[in-house]
């Protein structure tokens, strides 16, 4: 199993990231901040940087670990990565699978299902923790809809039936959503998902977490040889890891949704940490993001059992274990792709 490294997270947009020996040295002007050893980390992502010296890019690839650029507000801009490695085969299988209508679809349905299952865990959650069911009849309604869109998913004949599926769960989900939120109620509700921009401070904090997850399931996907740009639900596009949004499916309401809600509950972050610069979009200050990102790299710590290897792993190797499972799958090891969820 691989050991889960940390993400180096540069959010000071002051920030020069560069090389000393083997060494990551991040600099505002000419004071060094912070230095770490690069075999200690496996991503680098960055906010709005200055700049990333090419030394440290040499270094970086040579040692597998990306370099992702990222917005101010956390829009995805670019990454950079080493040498692809893996097996050759494993790849040309991925293609041929992505090719095949009846095999994209069953994987895709895998992926649907599963994430309209944890979409619906995440509901009974706050059910079981907030309340009962005679007191949330709304939730009740929405739970009992997403088991029947999870079951019609799984059943489903195209990958456009699939699609039609997945949006009416979405909106059956997230039209609940302020449900779910406890604290802090008067600032924080979404009316419907919205992104680019994102219009309130609950989709700007889910637009988030669903940036730094894609991150992390591209890096697994890589990881094990996989080609993060050739999907099976989502179409390939360019520049788009369109697999890495497939794969993140099933882990969105999980780890990014949960964490989202936790904040707002726990009154972690406010509605202070939230901008609006010229009236166009909402934006998390430089702190709330630093609280954010502060939350998410200690959720990863925590361990759970692995529901389908019933072993203990930390949150953080979800990712690449789901990644490992998925290409054991592809190769013909596996039967059936077995998707992660959560109890």
């Amino acid at each position: 199993m691989r050991k889960l490294l940390n993400t180096l997270y540069v959010t000071s947009p002051d920030s020069y990231l560069s090389r000393d020996g083997l060494n990551v040295v991040v600099k505002v002007g000419e004071e060094e901040k912070f230095r770490l050893p690069v075999h200690n980390i496996e991503a680098i992502v960055t906010f709005g940087y200055m700049g990333v010296s090419p030394a440290l890019l040499s270094l970086c690839t040579e040692n597998n670990v990306s370099v992702c650029f990222l917005s101010g507000q956390g829009r995805f801009l670019a990454r950079v990565s080493g040498k692809i490695r893996g097996n050759v085969l494993l790849r040309r299988q991925q293609y041929r699978y992505a090719d095949d209508p009846d095999k994209a679809l069953a994987l895709s349905s895998v992926f649907v299902s599963s994430k309209i299952a944890n979409c619906r865990n995440v509901v009974q959650r706050v059910i079981r923790d907030h309340g009962s069911p005679d007191e949330m009849p709304e939730m009740v309604s929405a739970s009992a809809t997403l088991a029947i869109r999870q079951k019609q998913a799984y059943q489903a004949q195209t990958i456009e039936i699939l699609r039609g599926i997945e949006g009416d769960a979405a909106n059956q989900y997230f039209g609940i959503f302020n449900n779910m939120i406890i604290s802090q109620k008067e600032h924080f509700n979404i009316s419907n998902r919205n992104r680019r921009p994102p219009r309130d401070p609950v989709n700007a904090m889910l637009s988030f977490a669903y940036t730094l997850l894609a991150n992390d399931v591209q890096s697994a996907l890589e990881t094990v040889g996989l080609d993060p740009y050739v999907g099976f639900l989502h179409t390939d596009r360019p520049g788009r890891a369109s697999l890495a949004l497939d794969l993140m499916e099933e882990l969105r309401p999980y780890l990014a949704d949960r964490l989202v809600l936790t904040l707002i509950n726990r009154k972690q972050i406010g509605i202070n940490g939230f901008r609006s610069p010229g009236g166009i979009g909402i934006q998390m200050t430089d702190e709330t993001r630093k609280e954010f990102i502060t939350t998410w790299q200690k959720r990863k710590l925590d361990t759970i059992l692995h529901p389908f290897l019933e072993e203990n792993i930390s949150v953080g190797l979800l990712p690449h274990v789901q990644a490992i499972l998925l290409a054991r799958y592809i190769r013909g090891d596996m039967e059936a792709y077995p998707a992660f969820i959560m109890k």
